[in-house]
């Protein structure tokens, strides 16, 4: 339905596979001969359920606006960042804090009003406290993402104002599996020289289950073309243009692998993983501090179905994860993050209930908890330490409408309790108390004009417990060159919001129009004051009124039977109500159309993206010149038993200067010169 935007993508150090995972290379090896006798077309795992429904239908049959990247498509859009990777899908850009720390940003909301999950749970890290903290997964070993655009608060937790992004892996095996399936893929090139690669294994009797990957990533610093400064930057304030041709400090090298297993049914499934991810990258902003990161992960996961006729379904997920990285200056420690916790839910599907004449509801229950340890130790602690718990009840109801449930209405609600609570510390002073109440409630439809139009609409309300930082930041924050101040007196965060879409299918075309309008009665975002503290200009979590509005479409047209075009486009325009002042980080227009080829076994496709000028900016903010990033990639199935791909990706063939504006560090790095990645993935 889209072209995704081709950024550098880095990737996998193939030595470091051989001599670091030996079960994984055990398990590929000792399968091997058997591979010779599969088809060779592309295999492809079950595709789990969509995100945006409880209820596992379709994204055709959604109310609210989900993308969906999985198999192939995702394999060849694969960044070395999930921000990276989903950037340029219709609302979504990334904030981007260099190559190596980048975060999803939808519709113009990010941080904590983004929720990141793993399988259906919430990641522990410390991505949304600061910009150049990386998310703690890696999209090597991903095999779907499911991106929700706008307030999703009600199923999958309170901070998820803006929308979802729910990697999915198979790491706990889910289908009833005999022999064995896997993937593998490599890379190397861009403009960051990256040398990536992963092996993906699935090994069943029918009965149990087992999965193992590894993957190994590693680049230099990024090659851009010209000063990494900005000339706006260094005109508004004298700052030099140094280091000509390359971001000085942007190199990185990482590691991870897992091991699950499961007891599968015909009805279900039960099992466990394990997981583990070590991540050393360069800073951007700083050109002598380095993040070592390192998260291990347990899952426990269980699913069952038809199981009677009042409880038709249990859903149960959970997992521990132990989280830190240490901020290494000149390989000296000088802040440690720590992040501990654990994070689950339970669902029940309930049978349908017959309401008479013909209408039926369909729907689940759940309840979500989590309780989560921070810690911030050392010179750059810019918060203390922090508890934080959440519980949630919910539920979600659907009921067709029409013969055929053409039609249908959904609506639910969420009501929740949270506390976040500091701990005594000789820097902040003694530990502070904060309770709240966030409950949110949606009611959506959708009408099916015939059967190829379809119009859906979604009305939400939707509110927010504040998060950690927002309440006792207290110190400098390096990473954005401010001194940040918390406020431990907000309520919840709240808003009101409509959403509504025009959709057409026909056979293999599509279109879909979407526009948004949301309303915040206390929008909690970092404002400076114009004051300094020290050499650091102050900068206040303010909670204000703000309205977000906007538009996406994006199509999909068969121009012949090998050619298709590809068109998308997105605006966010996003303002403080009292003051008429715009926000600070939105992204601007951005139009996009591509020519999507395939013939047998070569498949090829050019893209086109323009991001316009953003010019609306907050009080301090600098205006971003716009770009034009053409993009292109050819692949080709080699003629050999095994179903191997080679291709290779060509990005920024202009040699324009990309900024993004939604990033902190957009007038002091930029994306890649133009630059060629060359990579073989396959299946079995």
């Amino acid at each position: 339905m889209y072209q995704i935007q081709q950024s550098p993508a880095p990737a996998v150090d193939v030595a470091y596979l051989f001599k670091a995972k030996p079960l994984v290379l055990v398990l590929a090896a000792f399968f091997t001969p058997n591979i010779y006798a599969v088809d060779t077309s592309q295999i492809d795992l079950p595709a789990l359920a969509v995100t945006g429904n409880p209820l596992g239908v379709g994204s055709d049959e959604l109310v609210v606006p989900v993308s969906v990247l999985n198999g192939r498509e995702l394999s060849l859009h694969r960044e070395g960042t999930l921000g990276e990777t989903l950037n340029g899908i219709p609302g979504v850009t990334a904030t981007q804090f260099g190559p190596n720390a980048s975060r999803p940003v939808i519709r113009g909301l990010d941080g904590e009003r983004v929720r990141i999950m793993q399988n259906g749970i919430g990641i522990l890290d410390a991505s949304s406290l600061s910009f150049d903290h990386a998310v703690g997964i890696d999209p090597l070993v991903i095999e779907q993402i499911d991106v929700v655009r706008g307030p999703a608060a009600l199923l999958y937790g309170g901070s998820a104002i803006g929308g979802v992004v729910n990697a999915i892996d198979h790491r706990i095996p889910k289908e009833q599996l005999e022999g064995i399936t896997g993937r593998t893929e490599a890379r190397f090139g861009g403009p960051d020289g990256t040398r990536n690669g992963a092996v993906v294994v699935d090994v069943g009797n029918g009965q149990f289950a087992i999965h193992a990957d590894v993957y190994s990533r590693k680049t230099s610093d990024l090659d851009i073309d010209g000063f990494a400064v900005s000339r706006r930057k260094s005109e508004a304030d004298g700052t030099p243009r140094e280091n000509r041709g390359k971001l000085v400090n942007s190199s990185s090298e990482g590691d991870g692998g897992a091991f699950g297993a499961a007891l599968t049914f015909e009805n279900g499934y039960v099992g466990a993983s394990f997981s583990t991810l070590n991540n050393n990258y360069g800073v951007v902003a700083e050109e002598a501090v380095r993040i070592d990161m390192k998260s291990d992960r347990w899952d426990l996961a269980s699913e069952f179905t038809d199981l009677g006729n009042v409880i038709n379904r249990v859903k149960f997920r959970m997992a521990h994860t132990d989280y830190g990285h240490r901020e290494l200056e000149n390989g000296e420690v000088g802040t440690t993050f720590l992040n501990r916790g654990n994070e689950g839910s339970l669902e029940a599907g309930h049978a349908k209930i017959d309401l008479g004449n013909g209408f039926a509801l369909n729907g689940v229950v759940g309840f979500q908890f989590n309780n989560t340890n921070f810690e911030a130790l050392g010179e750059e602690a810019f918060v203390p330490s922090v508890n934080t718990q959440n519980k949630a009840l919910y539920v979600y109801e659907e009921l067709p409408i029409g013969e055929k449930s053409l039609h249908k209405i959904t609506f639910g609600g969420r009501l929740g309790h949270a506390t976040v609570d500091s701990k005594d510390s000789a820097n902040f002073g003694p530990g502070q108390n904060n309770s709240f109440n966030p409950n949110s409630y949606a009611l959506g439809g959708l009408y099916s004009i015939n059967e190829n139009w379809s119009l859906t609409s979604n009305l939400s309300h939707n509110e927010r417990a504040p998060s950690y930082f927002e309440l006792y930041a207290n110190g400098a924050h390096v990473a954005t060159g401010q001194f940040e101040v918390g406020n431990s007196n907000f309520k919840e965060e709240k808003s009101n919001g409509i959403d509504a879409q025009i959709r057409w299918k026909d056979a293999k075309n599509a279109f879909s129009l979407g526009v948004y309008y949301t309303r915040f009665s206390n929008f909690i975002g970092l404002f400076e004051t114009g004051n300094l503290i020290g050499e650091l200009p102050e900068a206040q979590f303010r909670a204000v009124p703000a309205v977000f509005k906007g538009l996406e479409f994006e199509g999909k047209v068969g121009l012949t039977d090998q050619l298709t075009l590809n068109l998308r486009g997105d605006y966010v325009h996003a303002k403080e109500k009292d003051s008429n002042e715009y926000l600070p980080r939105i992204a601007p227009l951005r139009l996009g159309a591509g020519l999507q080829y395939q013939l047998n076994k070569f498949g090829a496709k050019l893209d086109v993206l323009r991001a316009f000028k953003q010019d609306k900016t907050a009080n301090n903010e600098l205006a971003t010149d716009g770009y034009t990033n053409v993009s292109a990639l050819v692949a080709y199935k080699l003629p050999t038993k095994l179903n191997l791909e080679l291709f290779a990706k060509a990005n920024n063939l202009l040699n324009d200067e990309i900024r993004e504006h939604a990033s902190f560090l957009k007038d002091i790095s930029l994306a890649g010169e133009r630059s060629l990645l060359i990579g073989l993935r396959g299946d079995f």
